[in-house]
């Protein structure tokens, strides 16, 4: 077997093992215990509504097309699947890390499981050249958006994680209130979102933050601060794609 098809296989193995391994979690459940109950034991601002994890559903739909779309013959060679192969590869062990440390309460580590997961993704989005170039449809709806909500989710995921992370290190805030670091992050994470939407016309990746964002709103109705700072980076990010869309289909549409 050449190279390729043990990339292209390997890929395959990696998305049922994330997808299996994740649904154990919660069927099992690994330590009697299911991946939303340990998360709602930490007491933070910066997580969303329950059922904006459905999320999850999508990405794995996502996960399943890009497997089935790069194992196709014809992908073998293609320069952009060859490239973030073995890197996709190594973020399906990083997902599953997660799940272990998050499951066994070895929470340090799963924020080094989390980053490791976050800055795969993050060369895979750039190798891929999301936004920068041109590519069939085929490949942008199996592969470009699909990593697009991947990304999008796990920078979402990743300052969840670090918040959880000091609640459980006991973190003073430096004197300053759980709820103003809440809205430093929505703030954080806007300002990122907006860069990816400015630099990259990234609609999916755009549309994941207004839904998280959406249901940190939600979640945090109690507390005026975080909730209206939420609603706040929503309808800015939201204004953004909106104006990101209008654009894009200018640029697109041929001189007259």
């Amino acid at each position: 077997m050449d190279k390729d098809k043990v990339r292209q296989w390997a890929v395959v193995l990696g998305v049922i093992a994330t997808i299996a391994l994740n649904a154990l979690a919660n069927i099992i459940p690994f330590n009697g215990q299911t991946t939303g109950e340990i998360s709602d034991r930490f007491q933070v601002y910066f997580v969303p509504a329950g059922y904006v994890f459905s999320i999850w559903g999508l990405i794995y739909l996502g996960l399943v097309a890009f497997g089935v779309y790069q194992v196709l013959s014809a992908q073998g060679d293609n320069p952009r699947l060859r490239s973030t192969g073995w890197l996709f590869v190594g973020s399906c062990v990083a997902n599953i890390a997660w799940i272990f440390f998050w499951h066994y309460e070895i929470f340090p580590l799963t924020l080094v499981a989390m980053l490791t997961l976050l800055a795969l993704l993050i060369v895979i989005y750039l190798r891929l050249g999301i936004g920068r170039t041109q590519v069939p449809a085929a490949e942008k709806w199996c592969v470009r958006v699909p990593f697009s909500i991947y990304l999008g989710w796990i920078t979402v995921a990743t300052i969840a994680n670090v918040t959880d992370l000091l609640e459980y290190l006991n973190w003073s805030g430096w004197g300053v209130r759980p709820e103003v670091w809440a809205v430093i992050m929505l703030i954080a994470g806007a300002i990122i979102t907006s860069l990816v939407i400015l630099t990259r016309g990234d609609i999916a990746y755009g549309l994941v933050i207004v839904w998280a964002f959406i249901g940190i709103a939600v979640k945090q109705a109690s507390t005026p601060l975080v909730a209206n700072t939420a609603w706040v980076m929503t309808a800015l990010v939201a204004l953004l794609l909106v104006a990101g869309f209008i654009l894009g289909r200018r640029r697109k549409r041929p001189p007259a």
